[in-house]
């Protein structure tokens, strides 16, 4: 007995500003000299990434200057402290995670609306109460003894927690219907503070919101393709676990991202890899496509090398990168929405990995079944 998702939907905000327009932004807002903005720039050219999404206006160049959050002072007590930030992410993050859930929806028409046994909301980039778990079952007209998991703060690799536990779900429930959504407002987070941490971390992260439709495979609602949820496996490694952190601080959510995590991700992602193949039952020569979490080029890089498959087969993950930049859990949802549409993968066995504190290496295996 499996478990499969039969339905991805993405969306993000009305906000699209170019990588170029963001690294102006930045140099600007750090004061830097002209080499310092060298280096930045070389950081921002060298990101893989060409456009961001925000729920703010204020990163890009068309907006007139108009200020929602960050304003361009070199008064400390104008740039915005943590409540100020939730209080945006409260305004916007149920709207953008809403247009998500209706695009996954879409086609369904509103027979899957009453289905729907389970949620499970994903974020790191913010939290309130009651929460968006709430405001969704409110929003969609969902009813009220919907069962309600919310999995917070673990970072980009909430997705695949939020898979397993639905796998669970399904597997132990023949007939629940487990909606799954992913919202993150990375750029609510922008800091200020003139670091290269700081610098890394503004150049790579983006706001989006996706959502998926999981199923036991043998109970699905429609008769078309879908994306079995096969196996999963996770680790986490001691030794690394100051290189990448995630911290609530006075001024916003503080994220700390050192250089070594590629090279990290690099020397123990092979031993993950085998450990998830063994439990499996398969080799790596059965898989056919990746998809590894666009977190930054450098991480994709490292992952092919140390498993050594091309970025051909990885090539979602490099789309998703250069479109619409890290959005932390929600991207790996929306390269799996591209390997969902996409014809040329049916039949394929998919290894998917993503990353976060502790360091936490999340990985899983699917397959794409063709169900024509």
């Amino acid at each position: 007995m499996s478990s499969c998702i039969t339905s991805i939907g993405t969306a993000n905000p009305k906000y699209r500003t170019s990588q170029n327009d963001i690294y102006q932004f930045m140099s600007e807002a750090f004061g830097l000299d002209k080499n310092n903005a060298s280096r930045l720039k070389l950081i921002y050219d060298n990101s893989g990434i060409e456009y961001r999404y925000s729920v703010l206006p204020d990163f890009g160049r068309e907006t007139n200057h108009e200020w929602l959050l960050f304003r361009n002072s070199e008064n400390e007590h104008s740039f915005p402290g943590t409540a100020k930030r939730m209080e945006l992410y409260q305004q916007e993050a149920a709207g953008l995670a809403l247009a998500a859930v209706e695009s996954c929806l879409k086609g369904f028409e509103n027979e899957l609306h009453s289905k729907i046994t389970h949620l499970i909301t994903v974020s790191c980039t913010g939290m309130y109460a009651p929460g968006i778990d709430i405001n969704l079952v409110e929003l969609l007209g969902l009813n009220h003894n919907v069962e309600r998991t919310c999995i917070n703060f673990m970072g980009c690799y909430g997705a695949l927690n939020a898979l397993k536990t639905a796998d669970y779900i399904c597997r132990a429930e023949q007939d629940a219907k487990v909606l799954v959504v992913c919202i993150e407002l990375c750029t609510l987070h922008f800091q200020k503070e003139n670091t290269l941490d700081n610098w890394v971390a503004n150049s790579l992260f983006s706001d989006g919101a996706a959502a998926v439709i999981v199923e036991n495979s043998s109970r699905r609602t429609r008769k078309r393709d879908y994306l079995q949820l096969d196996t999963f496996y996770s680790e986490f490694i001691p030794a690394a676990k100051n290189e990448m952190g995630w911290n609530i601080g006075d001024m916003g959510f503080e994220m700390k991202l050192t250089s070594k995590v590629s090279k990290l991700i690099l020397k123990h992602i092979p031993a993950v890899a085998a450990k998830l193949l063994d439990k499996a039952r398969i080799s790596a020569d059965d898989i056919d496509s990746y998809a590894i979490h666009p977190g930054g080029r450098k991480i994709l890089e490292a992952a092919e090398t140390a498993l050594g498959f091309s970025s051909e087969s990885n090539k979602f993950s490099y789309e998703v990168l250069r479109d619409y930049g890290n959005m932390s859990s929600a991207s790996i949802l929306f390269v799996l929405e591209k390997i969902f549409y996409d014809n040329s993968t049916h039949g394929r066995n998919i290894l998917g990995f993503a990353f976060g504190p502790g360091l936490t290496v999340e990985s899983m295996i699917l397959k794409k079944i063709s169900d024509a």
